[in-house]
């Protein structure tokens, strides 16, 4: 009896002994459950982003259209000072040996009215040519009529006097060198200066 209670005992103390040598096994951690709170402000956070790039690119587009628009006035009224300037400064011919206005060349003396009526500030030259044939004093003094005509119908139809200055250069500026009609009746003419407030000139 002894004996199978020693047994007994060894059996159990060995047991014991295997029990006692085994490591025990961790628990696993969880994983810790999204915060409601966390989610919300990620979520504010990517809509604060995506709001602000957008806010950005609408900006950028607003400034864009802006330089553009600015680059378009300003172009427009580059070719509205240009193509005003063309007028004032066009030529206007006459017949040989005459000073008389011809009725092709009055239409545009009435837009040069037009503009001078516009543009207050504009004082212009209009210097009278003629071609080669005659003396000098008879050009001269034919390129004076030219130029006086032209100051007449300007004055006629409202343009202050005081705006308009004359000069004759008879033959001696010719524009074109040949010898021949198509070149004296290129010679023949008026020719149009602005002397002040041309800087900003305004379309009628």
């Amino acid at each position: 009896m002894t004996r199978v209670h020693s047994l007994v005992l060894m059996g159990f103390g060995v047991a014991l002994l295997v029990a006692c040598g085994k490591n025990p096994q961790p628990e696993a951690t969880p994983a810790p459950a999204p915060n409601a709170d966390s989610i919300a402000a990620a979520e504010r956070a990517r809509a604060d982003s995506a709001a602000a790039d957008s806010a950005r690119r609408a900006q950028e587009e607003a400034e864009r259209i802006a330089r553009q628009r600015a680059a378009d006035s300003a172009a427009a009224a580059a070719g509205a000072v240009t193509e005003v300037r063309n007028m004032l400064a066009a030529m206007i011919h006459f017949d040989y040996d005459k000073a008389a206005l011809r009725s092709d060349d009055q239409a545009g003396l009435d837009q040069k009215v037009a503009i001078l009526t516009a543009n207050a500030a504009v004082r212009i030259r209009i210097s009278g040519h003629c071609d080669e044939r005659g003396s000098d004093e008879y050009n001269l003094a034919l390129g004076n009529r030219r130029a006086t005509a032209a100051k007449q119908y300007l004055v006629s139809h409202g343009i202050d006097a005081s705006r308009i200055e004359t000069v004759s250069y008879g033959e001696e500026r010719p524009i074109a060198t040949g010898h021949d009609e198509d070149s004296w009746a290129q010679n023949r003419r008026d020719e149009f200066e602005i002397l002040s407030g041309g800087d900003s000139l305004r379309k009628p």
